[in-house]
């Protein structure tokens, strides 16, 4: 591990920001410097404190969340722009807006001073490093500056198809469709906005969406290339969401048993990224998951000769959890540099 304390800024501090924000806390190496946010610093506070997290020691003073670990600026902002991120001398700024995904926002941050900058959802424009934890971290570079570390459905997605993979079960197709809890950026209610499907209630209707998620896993996993598609609904659930795979394999032997045996096998090899259940669960008891896939061994079922179908369950929490290991990731490339000189 980095031997210097990790300086994060965030911009964002909605559920991403704030799992980030906890997740600090349990370590010693990640000290989050400052918080960009358009809320209240009052309002931000009380948001940590009723998010119900056992042993949270946080208390607002003045601009400042403070804990006995580290110290919180908040700043108010709405842009990249507005942050003056060289004055906390950050080394990486995790932008958590949903709204900003573009190489020119990105660029905003490093301008600002930011050393580096991770956004949290999947990117529109060509960046410097597209990381699923577990699947290509060991393609990081030092010259990375615009990084994107996925989004919980593109690390779900990658992660079960990865076991099946190492597992050697040869996937000729794989159709996803992401059951998906609402967002911040959906309205609760009937409201005019730039999608049709999207200007409807969160709160009342199953919504159909496009996900590019499947299109990101096939430029980080070449052997799938050509070979991944699928879409989204967003439910009217608030957390836990359902990665519903079906997968058409090459070879017409292969059983349920032998994709259920190949997901524990990867759960046991990767335990901070895989998981894999018995259990009756629904959405509600994934809240909390910390990997990136929770399997569903009693869901897998086979149709026809070739076609297995799939569920795996996966919450906000996880995908912050993959952010940290990223930063991490980076933080050690960068002292393993110092020690050879370069």
């Amino acid at each position: 591990m980095a031997t210097q304390k990790i300086r994060l800024g965030i911009m964002g501090f909605g559920h991403i920001g704030r799992h980030l924000y906890r997740l600090a806390l349990e370590g010693d190496d990640i000290e989050i410097v400052a918080v960009c946010d358009i809320g209240k610093p009052e309002i931000i506070h009380y948001l940590l404190e009723t998010e119900g997290v056992e042993g949270l020691d946080c208390t607002l003073d003045g601009n400042y969340l403070r804990n006995p670990k580290f110290s919180t600026r908040i700043l108010n902002g709405s842009h990249p722009s507005d942050v003056p991120w060289d004055l906390f001398e950050v080394d990486f700024v995790i932008d958590a807006t949903r709204k900003y995904d573009g190489r020119d926002d990105m660029q905003a941050h490093l301008d600002a001073g930011a050393k580096r900058v991770i956004i949290a959802m999947l990117p529109k424009d060509h960046i410097d490093r597209f990381v699923i934890p577990g699947i290509n971290d060991d393609t990081i570079k030092a010259g990375d500056r615009m990084i994107c570390a996925g989004s919980a459905t593109t690390g779900a997605l990658a992660t079960v198809l990865n076991a099946v993979d190492r597992a050697n079960l040869k996937v000729d197709y794989a159709i996803m469709t992401s059951v998906h809890a609402y967002t911040s950026d959906q309205s609760l209610q009937d409201a005019a906005g730039e999608d049709y499907r999207r200007s409807r209630s969160a709160a009342e209707n199953i919504i159909p969406n496009t996900n590019l998620s499947p299109a990101w896993v096939e430029k980080i996993m070449p052997q799938f290339a050509g070979r991944l598609c699928g879409n989204a609904l967003n439910v009217p659930v608030q957390k836990g969401s359902m990665l519903d795979c079906t997968i058409i394999f090459k070879d017409p032997a292969v059983t349920v048993e032998d994709v259920n045996t190949a997901i524990v096998k990867g759960a046991e090899q990767t335990p901070n990224l895989l998981a894999a259940t018995a259990e009756p669960i629904v959405s509600s008891d994934v809240i909390g998951c910390r990997q990136s896939a929770l399997f569903d061994l009693k869901a897998t079922i086979k149709s026809g000769q070739k076609m297995v179908k799939t569920i795996a369950w996966y919450e906000s929490v996880g995908h912050a959890c993959r952010i940290i290991d990223v930063v991490r990731a980076y933080a050690d490339l960068e002292q393993a540099n110092l020690e050879k000189g370069e």
